[in-house]
């Protein structure tokens, strides 16, 4: 997660672990699967992989129904960090942005450490909710199934982890890759006393 090619994390796990309810794991992966689960979200996800991070992303067939599945509320739960990647279409996710109040949540009672990764959008706009996420967020105004305490939860949430320290991924920057060792994660990932940096 850089904003220069020297050393960019890519956000996105899919290990045969990441489906297993209860399990610990060093990062959770929150992110628009059409905006980046085949690109970004995929290298980070395999940077990690390779360094012996253990990563939970979840898997599309997860996102079939309306509800946040349980298997995220416990693999959010269960992780160390969680590194949310907001990209121009995360916020028209109810998916998403429930999530994204579950890891605030887990922030404020369970000590989650939480990094956002400005994925081609400009921070600003993720902390007040203007451009791309304005215009989603009048959608969900527009449903009269989401209660307006919901759409408040998650404007909340996007504005406190807006406001974290993370990276800022601009569109004409390339995530550098290593033929051999992958993509190199920045951000060190740490178990508790356990340093999972290999750098």
């Amino acid at each position: 997660m850089a904003s220069t090619c020297s050393e960019t994390p890519s956000l996105s796990l899919s290990s045969s672990s990441s489906s297993i309810p209860g399990s610990n794991y060093d990062v959770f992966l929150s992110f628009r699967g059409e905006d980046t689960r085949h690109s970004f979200t995929d290298h980070l996800y395999e940077a990690f992989r390779l360094r012996g991070i253990e990563a939970f992303r979840d898997s599309e067939k997860l996102q079939l129904g309306q509800e946040i599945a349980s298997e995220l509320i416990q693999a959010i739960e269960n992780s160390y960090y969680a590194i949310v990647v907001f990209s121009e279409k995360y916020a028209d996710s109810k998916w998403c942005l429930d999530e994204l109040a579950k890891i605030v949540e887990c922030k404020k009672n369970k000590r989650l450490e939480v990094v956002p990764v400005f994925y081609h959008v400009d921070p600003s706009d993720v902390r007040k909710q203007t451009g791309p996420f304005e215009k989603a967020f009048d959608e969900h105004q527009k449903n009269d199934k989401i209660d307006r305490e919901k759409i408040q939860k998650w404007k909340d949430a996007m504005r406190e982890v807006g406001n974290l320290s993370g990276e800022h991924l601009l569109p004409h920057q390339r995530p550098c890759l290593n033929r051999n060792r992958g993509y190199q994660p920045q951000q060190n990932i740490k178990r508790p006393q356990v340093d999972l940096n290999t750098q």
